[in-house]
């Protein structure tokens, strides 16, 4: 059974990780690492595939970065002749990139069944470009893998047919659990010269965040006010790097520290040692969870919902009365610490594998 799996950006490669060494535990499955470069910089890309032993790719399409509308229909094209070229039993794609998608749709209409990892997560939110390359894949998709219990009743509600769904835990996890003790070693505090739970992290890298200038002076602001109480370190991707630049948001590096992004295991130190973590970020909402972490998520809404529901994560939005009062809640010891979700376990590529292989 020949199965390409597709990375594309940062988020993918903690999913692929743990994928590509459970599906090479079993020997009737032959793996094809495809990189579409969607991220391919050192810090989206090389540092991750060394740091999680994630091996060199087969296939690197080399995309590059685009709008969306190009991005996608450059993924399309290089990757027709890859599958044309290798013949895949299955397709198998991760998250809600634009790899995912595009990858996807050049799949099912090439007849190569398609399987989706982290399945029916759903925001309701279709001004996220995420939700929609969700909804689309899950709907093409034969195989379905969920890693919260959110996801099977959502594709039910959508219609899907019970046989193709499985609970099966989060694959992030995997790497996460995997990864723990060696960043225990990372030494990005002395670094960054910061003492355990007496900082924040931040990030933030939503259009509906960072497209916006009144939004984005918003949450600047109070991280300035909550880097008055302890400092905020705050990795900063390009996108929101450029939009500060363009509309000329200026801070106190005294309260803000900006860092370029970091690799995984000094990036998983950094959270789990701070006393609160502010994000947009999907998966940022679930490792908080298991590190048992509060996180501020500065969205209405989540595509994650166990992670309120029985993590460490609470919806703040955009408010700053709303920020700092959570904020404060949780510096006062009255921050959410939560439980683990059913499966998060560290064995849901283990699962995967297994069922692929009966």
């Amino acid at each position: 059974m020949k199965i390409v799996l597709v990375a594309g950006a940062r988020p993918n490669f903690m999913k692929i990780a743990p994928l590509m060494g459970a599906i090479k535990k079993h020997p009737s499955m032959q793996p094809v690492l495809v990189h579409t470069g969607q991220h391919y910089d050192e810090r989206m890309s090389g540092l991750f595939f060394h740091e999680l032993g994630i091996p060199k790719p087969d296939v690197n399409l080399e995309v590059g970065s685009g709008s969306h509308a190009v991005q996608t229909a450059e993924i399309m094209t290089r990757f027709e002749p890859v599958l044309l070229e290798h013949k895949p039993d299955y397709v198998l794609v991760v998250g809600d990139v634009n790899s995912t998608i595009a990858c996807g749709l050049v799949a099912v209409k090439l007849g190569v069944r398609l399987i989706h990892v982290e399945a029916g997560l759903r925001s309701f939110d279709r001004t996220m470009p995420e939700e929609i390359n969700r909804i689309l894949t899950d709907s093409i998709s034969d195989i379905l893998f969920c890693s919260e219990q959110s996801g099977v009743d959502n594709l039910l509600k959508e219609g899907v047919s019970n046989n193709k769904i499985h609970l099966v835990g989060n694959v992030m996890i995997d790497t996460l659990l995997h990864h723990r003790e060696k960043a225990e070693k990372s030494r990005i505090l002395d670094d960054l010269q910061l003492k355990k739970k007496e900082f924040t992290v931040t990030t933030l890298h939503r259009p509906a965040n960072v497209d916006d200038q009144d939004i984005l002076g918003r949450i600047i602001s109070v991280l300035q006010i909550i880097g008055e109480d302890a400092p905020v370190v705050f990795p900063i991707h390009p996108r929101t790097r450029q939009r500060m630049a363009s509309w000329d948001i200026k801070t106190d590096p005294e309260k803000i520290k900006f860092i370029d992004p970091l690799g995984y295991l000094d990036f998983l130190k950094l959270v789990s040692s701070a006393c609160v973590v502010l994000t947009d970020s999907g998966g940022i909402q679930e490792e908080t969870t298991i590190l048992k972490v509060p996180c501020l998520t500065l969205r209405e809404n989540t595509e994650r919902p166990c992670t309120v529901e029985l993590g460490s994560n609470q919806l703040v939005g955009t408010d700053p009365e709303k920020i700092m009062a959570a904020y404060q809640a949780a510096q006062n010891g009255k921050g959410k610490v939560g439980d683990i979700p059913p499966l998060w376990d560290g064995k849901a590529a283990e699962r995967i594998a297994a069922i692929l292989d009966c």
